[in-house]
């Protein structure tokens, strides 16, 4: 899977779970809303993406003829994920006011 366009490299088109993407502005605006409900949905499709890519760089890791390229692309898009998951996380909890 190339990292910056979300397109794996066998098939060639937009994977649905790919679509973290690099667009700034659609990342921001997802990023902005404040309903509990969507928070949720983000999170469980940012989950999702992120074992989904555990399973792939397990497999590549198995595979003896790996890419490291692609090995390193991959466990930085796991990272990049787990800090949005991080993110959306801690803003399901509320703030307490002193």
């Amino acid at each position: 899977m190339d990292i910056g366009t979300g397109v794996h490299s066998t098939a060639r088109a937009p994977c649905a779970r790919c679509k973290l993407g690099r667009s700034g502005a659609n990342r921001e605006n997802r990023m902005q809303s404040y309903d509990p409900g969507d928070i949720l949905a983000q999170l469980n499709q940012l989950k999702l993406e992120h074992r989904d890519l555990d399973t792939a760089i397990d497999r590549l890791v198995a595979d003896l003829r790996m890419d490291e390229l692609q090995l390193r692309r991959l466990k930085k898009r796991k990272l990049l994920i787990k800090d949005a998951i991080t993110r959306l996380e801690s803003r399901l909890i509320p703030d307490l006011d002193a």
